[in-house]
């Protein structure tokens, strides 16, 4: 089938390219405008009891608001505010008022109950309206405040600084359109110097960069833009820049793949056209079946119960699709139609055979110690996958996802030293009457004074706000920790045990706030990792079942990309919390380690382990099998592997917490697949279980074809099997 889709594009080269063009165009000219969603409660499923109490509260107090931004005023010279600054905070306050900035619904102003213990801080709450809290609006809105708070407070003795959500939601949204550019930039640098480099060509180095940046991501995006408005899917902040690093990353492993075997081809003596056509025949399944378990791994999260991820996993999937099919259509028609001389230059030995010394060592170590290296490289994975007993999760997303010198994170700093770090942000008790009666105020002060003795609570509002019919009372409390922290979501998880086992007689209890909607968060995430993890581990098992006609490979290659996941988390827990000091990472590393280290880990075994079967089907004992994979495949997995553990390694220039946990967890994870997995694990581990490896198949017979008769040669090689790796 691939060899009859090379041919096809080899006479219709032209064509494909111009049809590609056309439908980048049209595509990316015509998709929607998506908004990404800020707002973490916007991803949890309505079943929740903290989207249950912010029904609640909206139904029975529209007219209470939870602050969507904070105006926070202190000294500039730090000392403890006196009347006269009292006064200028009062006049700045009225003049934004007076200003009445769109979707600015109500300012509060600073009073004593919002003014810090030491007089150092005050608090405005400003109210934003909520439609505009998904929408490019809500950030807008918070740079206006911004604009005219400090221009007010210009010329007085008090600063003015903006935080809260709609604060955060702006300067993630520069952040993150920095960071994006930053990512984009090295990554392209990379992927341009790195290909150079391993085919000593300039040109070799920019068509990775035409077929996947410039014709499939703008493709992708529209699709996903598409998908997205089709089928109701969030969109989430931190997939520009994840969508970048894997479009061109993976569309440069699957451009290596064609390269490599292109280049061997012509050495071979095939003309410029017939050994583009027979690349594709002889790579496209490894690249199909590549493919395939990465968008797998990815479309499977459209069953977690969490909107980040329903809507991450998708979008990723859809641009997998896409690059892997310009791979196997756009970037042949582009080697169809640039003469080679030209794909090489300015290099003059590509038609030589290299010796690949290197690789030959290493394939004969296996060869004759693979018992030793099994457990070698095994015991490494091990040892690292030791760390993983000491992950620690974070929830502060916002904190995590830009810089701490960012306004809105100065402001959170500021008010967890000023007021209780849980003043930012209370979490809600609301209690309402089940026969929909009014409510007993005499209950109220013991009530209040069961959630105060919560340990980690600060305070409980001993009278509460009461809705107007008397259903339903809104008791604050604050809590002694930061709202993210994971101190807070313990005193939360214990809060909501009181408050719905001691609530009056004839009345219920919905405990909400940001904290309450991390605690769900956490909830989602143990569901999702006893649901995604197993189902996209079965899927991915069946393509390389398919792939190799084997029921016995695959279970070693999914034990060792396990393996492989567990020693990436562990790595990582091992640097940020035990090294680096870090109380936690964060709360969603786990399962996009799983989905990137195993899928694109599989990539490489896939790779590795169709040679050793190419291998042993040319009569090859298991442990020459071994040999001579690694000889011929390693140069390319090894190429491949280090290109993508540095595009995800740009991730960490991007100047926030998360950026870097994820880089480095990404970076490491693929060059444990890449050179500890694919180069030593798996070929050792396949050369101890030998031909029975290939069992129900025929991979291990010398000399068997698919049906277990002789092979005949053809346009796929030996067997009809495609090969994967190029001999060089």
């Amino acid at each position: 089938m691939f060899h009859r889709l090379g041919h096809f594009v080899v006479r219709r080269a032209w064509w494909v390219i111009a049809a590609w063009v056309v439908a980048m165009i049209a595509i990316a000219a015509s998709a929607p405008k998506i908004t990404a969603q800020t707002d973490e409660a916007s991803f949890l499923p309505k079943h929740y009891e903290s989207i249950q109490a912010s029904v609640l509260q909206e139904k029975a107090f529209p007219a209470s608001f939870t602050p969507s931004a904070l105006a926070l005023f202190e000294r500039n010279d730090g000392a403890p505010m006196d009347a006269s600054d009292k006064d200028a905070m009062a006049k700045i306050v009225q003049g934004l008022t007076d200003k009445k900035i769109e979707h600015v619904e109500k300012i509060i102003p600073a009073g004593e109950q919002s003014t810090s213990k030491d007089g150092k801080y005050a608090l405005a709450p400003i109210a934003i309206d909520k439609a505009t809290q998904q929408s490019d609006e809500f950030g807008e809105t918070a740079k206006k405040l911004r604009d005219e708070g400090k221009a007010l407070a210009s010329g007085t003795n008090v600063k003015f600084q903006l935080g809260g959500a709609a604060a955060q939601a702006l300067d993630q949204k520069e952040s993150s359109g920095a960071a994006d550019a930053v990512i984009a930039l090295a990554t392209l640098v990379l992927v341009v110097i790195i290909v150079g480099i391993i085919f000593r060509s300039v040109l070799a180095g920019l068509l990775p960069i035409v077929v996947s940046l410039i014709i499939a991501m703008p493709a992708a995006n529209g699709l996903i833009a598409y998908a997205t408005k089709a089928f109701n899917l969030e969109s989430t902040p931190v997939l520009s820049a994840i969508l970048i690093v894997v479009v061109l990353g993976v569309g440069t492993d699957y451009f290596l793949f064609l390269a490599f075997r292109y280049r061997e081809r012509l050495r071979a003596g095939d003309d410029r056209k017939e050994a583009v056509a027979n690349a594709v025949g002889r790579v496209g399944e490894a690249i199909a079946s590549a493919a395939g378990a990465v968008t797998v791994a990815f479309a499977v999260l459209i069953l977690s119960s969490l909107g980040m991820f329903k809507a991450l996993g998708p979008a990723l999937a859809i641009a997998v699709v896409v690059t892997a099919f310009a791979s196997l259509t756009l970037a042949p028609a582009l080697l169809a139609v640039i003469p080679a001389r030209a794909v090489f230059w300015p290099g003059k030995k590509w038609m030589n055979e290299p010796k690949d010394a290197r690789f030959l060592a290493l394939g004969r170590m296996v060869q004759k110690r693979p018992a030793l290296v099994a457990v070698a490289s095994g015991g490494v994975l091990l040892a690292l996958s030791a760390g993983a007993l000491g992950y620690n999760g974070t929830f502060d997303l916002a904190g995590s996802s830009m810089p701490k010198d960012k306004e809105s994170m100065v402001v959170q700093d500021k008010l967890v030293n000023g007021f209780s770090a849980g003043a930012a942000d209370p979490s809600h008790v609301y209690l309402t009457s089940k026969s929909g009666g009014k409510l007993d105020p005499a209950a109220f002060d013991g009530y209040a004074a069961k959630l105060g003795a919560v340990p980690g609570v600060a305070s409980a509002a001993p009278k509460p706000q009461v809705s107007e019919d008397g259903t339903t009372a809104d008791f604050t409390v604050l809590l002694k920790n930061e709202p993210s922290s994971n101190e807070a979501i313990e005193t939360l998880t214990e809060l909501r045990d009181v408050a719905h086992a001691q609530v009056p007689s004839g009345t219920e209890a919905k405990v909400g706030g940001l904290t309450a909607v991390y605690k769900d968060i956490n909830l989602a995430m143990s569901h999702d990792y006893k649901l995604v993890f197993p189902i996209a581990g079965l899927l991915i098992l069946l393509i390389l079942g398919l792939q190799l006609r084997s029921v016995v490979a695959p279970w070693y290659l999914m034990a060792s990309v396990g393996l492989g996941f567990t020693a990436t988390l562990g790595s990582s827990t091992l640097l940020f919390q035990n090294i680096k000091g870090e109380h936690g990472i964060m709360f969603m590393l786990p399962i996009l380690i799983y989905l990137f280290v195993v899928a694109i880990g599989t990539d490489y075994n896939i790779l590795i382990i169709a040679r050793l079967r190419e291998e042993a089907r040319e009569g090859r004992s298991p442990r020459e099998a071994a040999r001579e994979a690694l000889r011929h495949g390693g140069p390319t997995v090894a190429a491949a592997g280090f290109i993508l553990a540095a595009s995800f390694g740009t991730f960490m220039l991007a100047g926030n917490i998360f950026m870097l946990e994820f880089g480095f967890a990404m970076a490491f994870g693929i060059i444990l697949a890449a050179f500890v997995m694919a180069m030593f694990f798996t070929p050792a581990l396949t050369a101890l279980v030998g031909r029975a490896a290939w069992w129900p198949g025929h991979g291990g017979d010398p000399g068997a074809g698919h049906d277990g008769h002789a092979p005949v040669g053809g346009p796929h090689g030996a067997h009809g099997l495609p090969e994967t790796a190029g001999r060089r």
